[in-house]
């Protein structure tokens, strides 16, 4: 299995994101970050989060939109991936972690 670098978004990386990135970070020896899109982000999304990543997972629609219309250079040909995960959860909900268990194990082996 070859060792994949992913990284999660959603809007502020306080809640969704940062639960993604806890809970896949060295699953599968997957190296996970995570970050988000907004100004008042915990850690806001970069051109070098978005060059590290092998696979981008977001959340709702308008991050994928923000992330090709600040990164477009960098993003290229990767594969962004929209989870449709709606921002009504909180860190570590067990709801969510069972969500993003589902929706991202139709993509990678987790």
């Amino acid at each position: 299995m070859n060792k994949i670098q992913i990284l999660f978004l959603c809007s502020r990386n306080k809640w969704r994101s940062l639960t993604a990135e806890k809970i896949f970070n060295g699953r599968n020896g997957h190296e996970v970050r995570s970050a988000g899109t907004e100004e008042n982000a915990r850690i806001r999304v970069t051109e070098g989060h978005i060059r590290w990543a092998d696979l981008i997972f977001v959340m709702e629609k308008k991050h994928a939109r923000r992330v090709r219309d600040k990164f477009a250079a960098e993003l290229g040909s990767k594969t962004m991936i929209c989870l449709d995960i709606p921002d009504e959860y909180t860190f570590m909900d067990e709801d969510l972690v069972e969500i993003l268990e589902s929706r991202v194990s139709d993509y990678i082996d987790i």
